[in-house]
């Protein structure tokens, strides 16, 4: 029984790692109802998100792909913020406040992070362990993909023009 639970491990951990992606349906779902607690403070909520194409990313400063992947989170956020693109960044319970903060200053975070000390927000979103988790939430506020690893960049760029595209 352990060797199944180590392949399945095995397995799992090759997957977020390599990119791999999952649409979770055909119809868009709204996103739950959540409060997010800001660096700086301040707080947010899902409705809070409406009106724009956002990027909730689920990560934490001890996951080698979120750290990889924050780069191209960075770049993606760059070029499209000035089109109603927003990406909110929501570091995971065990992820230490002082190194999300940490993490956030000395690599310039340009968009909002979050810090979900109790993990109800994971919760809230599909009872997120793994990072990272990464949702794309359109206008309406409805969730339209998940990506569980590393998206595929060129893709999800696609997906954001399209998205912002729409009224």
């Amino acid at each position: 029984m352990a060797i199944k639970h180590i392949v399945a491990g095995v397995v799992l951990a090759a997957f977020a790692s390599v990119g791999g992606y999952v649409f979770l349906s055909d119809s868009s779902q709204t996103a739950p109802q959540s409060n997010f607690v800001l660096l700086d403070g301040s707080s947010k909520s899902t409705n809070d998100l409406k009106g724009k194409v956002t990027l909730v990313n689920f990560w934490a400063t001890s996951c080698v792909t979120c750290v990889a992947e924050m780069p191209e989170i960075i770049a993606t956020h760059n070029k499209y913020k000035d089109q109603g693109f927003d990406t909110l960044a929501i570091a995971m319970s065990y992820d230490p406040p002082s190194y999300v903060v940490n993490f956030a200053q000395s690599r310039q975070l340009p968009f909002n992070v979050a810090l979900d000390n109790t993990g109800a927000v994971a919760k809230a979103w599909g009872d997120v362990k793994l990072t990272p988790t990464t949702y794309i939430v359109n206008k309406q506020g409805e969730i339209v993909k998940t990506y569980i690893g590393q998206p595929n960049f060129e893709e999800l760029h696609k997906l954001i023009e399209k998205l912002l595209a729409q009224a």
